[in-house]
């Protein structure tokens, strides 16, 4: 990756009533640059066409569109486990820098809570002190520090999704990316998930990006809403979310978010 040619209780909240200031403004160098991309698969199917994207270091964007309108592959091509077959990318030089969760939280069975929390830390050869007490804390902040001897076999899927998490704010990630990470959760599970990733975003202050088909979900986590049509993806609108931080699930029943709820469904159904 770089620059191309080409995973309990509930989290404490920030107390912050505004965005937290690692949010870029409008004119802060971009985390990620993505300039005239298109995915072409090897059978001719063409997943993406001239994708033009812009993330702010700390801004949280979703990407939302129909099924296969290529949210997932764009995500994929950002990470660098994809070559775009044209265009330009631009994210960290370091590849440490990204960490991506994805829809399963991919846990080791045979690994303890604690040591699934430092695996990416051990990949990276950080030594058994540190990657132990980086993923205490970790664990500390997702709720999870009681579980830390428990096995995945044990824990319920938010649980699960909470670990995988951790392991990202572990590795002090800038850079995290997120494929429908609470799609197989019930609704109350999703929306308590919801609420405790907004509140490590607010705190850790890392850039995100964040692939999902809801739209409650991607207007209650974000700054802006990235609408991709269907086959080929394109990107045909950027919606801001000028609603304040943090933001509560009483928030969902106000005037002003479902306005802009109603808005990105509109987006969506525009271009079906």
């Amino acid at each position: 990756m770089g620059r191309s040619d080409r995973d309990g209780t509930p989290l404490s909240a920030s107390g912050r009533s505004g965005a937290p200031e690692s949010v870029a403004t409008a004119d802060s160098a971009p985390h990620v640059l993505v300039d005239g991309v298109s995915k072409v698969f090897r059978n001719g199917t063409v997943a993406l066409a001239g994708i033009d994207l812009t993330v702010g270091k700390g801004q949280f964007v979703s990407i939302v569109g129909a099924s296969g309108c290529g949210k997932s592959t764009l995500l994929r091509i950002i990470a660098g486990l994809s070559p775009p077959t044209s265009g330009r990318l631009v994210t960290p030089d370091d590849p440490k820098e990204m960490a991506f969760v994805f829809q399963e939280p991919t846990l080791l069975p045979w690994r303890t809570v604690q040591r699934n929390c430092e695996l990416l830390l051990e990949l990276d050869g950080v030594p058994p002190e540190e990657r132990a007490r980086r993923a205490a804390d970790a664990l500390e902040l997702v709720g999870l520090s009681r579980a830390r001897k428990q096995y995945p076999r044990q824990l319920s899927g938010g649980m699960k999704m909470r670990l995988a998490l951790a392991r990202v704010l572990a590795v002090n990630a800038t850079l995290v990316l997120l494929d429908e990470p609470f799609s197989a959760v019930d609704e109350i599970t999703r929306e308590t998930l919801n609420t405790e990733l907004q509140n490590l975003w607010l705190t850790a202050g890392f850039t995100g990006l964040f692939v999902t088909h809801n739209v409650a979900e991607a207007v209650f986590l974000s700054q802006r809403v990235i609408v991709l049509s269907p086959h080929p993806g394109r990107l045909v609108a950027d919606v801001p979310v000028d609603l304040p931080l943090p933001r509560t699930l009483e928030d969902r029943t106000t005037p002003e978010f479902i306005e802009i709820v109603a808005r990105v469904g509109t987006e969506l159904r525009a271009v079906r």
